[in-house]
């Protein structure tokens, strides 16, 4: 069995190199794939000049959509299971075999980790222990880096060209077509966009965003109400 690690980038020099750094060191990891959505930072340039110990490739598609880029990445991975890693999510070993070994039974569809956003701050404890909380809800998110066998994946049509939430449908659609599985390993992920005063905001938007796609609101129509993600 075959693992494609699928990378979504957008002006990440901050965090792409230890995201990097840290699939590069997983014994079961296959492939890595990076997709660039136009970054305008020194991304790519980072991207470039890695020295990667794995099959790799690098797709410039100027569509700055986190499903696109995570979708088009597809198109160019050779793995019987698709990974779908933030450019700021740090897994750990055995994440690799444990996907392969719950990608081995017939019935999985897909899967995700547990989650610690970094940080010592009160912001990144409350996101931990909130996004525990959101997951016994049946919310499933793409910072816990949620992976998918490829013949289920290309049966249901992959990711859509969604603005906002296109994690969430994606994981509604994988669990109706086998078990979705949550590995109890934590990989922690940035905290950033929620720290220090932008906390109140950053959070409020996105309760916003989540209430109303919940009550039936397409994301497209979120999109033009709250602007683009």
């Amino acid at each position: 069995m075959k693992l494609s690690v699928i990378v979504p980038t957008l002006n990440e020099s901050a965090t792409i190199k230890k995201t990097l750094d840290a699939l590069s060191r997983l014994v079961n990891v296959d492939e890595i794939i990076v997709v660039d959505g136009g970054s305008s930072d020194e991304t790519v340039s980072i991207i470039e000049n890695y020295k990667f110990n794995k099959t790799f490739k690098l797709v410039k598609n100027e569509h700055a959509n986190r499903a696109k880029q995570m979708h088009e990445g597809t198109k160019h991975a050779s793995g019987d299971v698709f990974w779908f890693v933030h450019a700021d999510t740090l897994p750990v070993q055995g994440c690799g075999r444990r996907i392969k070994k719950f990608m081995s039974l017939k019935n999985t569809s897909g899967g995700n980790f547990e989650l610690v956003f970094d940080g010592e701050s009160k912001w990144a404890k409350f996101l931990t222990k909130f996004y525990r909380k959101v997951r016994s809800f049946g919310l499933v998110y793409g910072d816990s880096a949620i992976f998918a066998k490829r013949e289920v994946y290309e049966k249901i049509g992959g990711f859509r060209d969604l603005p906002h939430f296109e994690d969430i449908d994606l994981y509604r659609r994988l669990s109706r077509k086998g078990d979705f599985v949550t590995i109890n390993i934590a990989i922690r992920t940035s905290s950033r966009h929620f720290e220090n005063e932008a906390f109140f905001r950053t959070f409020t938007k996105w309760s916003i965003l989540q209430g109303l796609y919940r009550i039936g609101i397409p994301s497209r129509v979120l999109e033009k109400i709250i602007g683009k993600k």
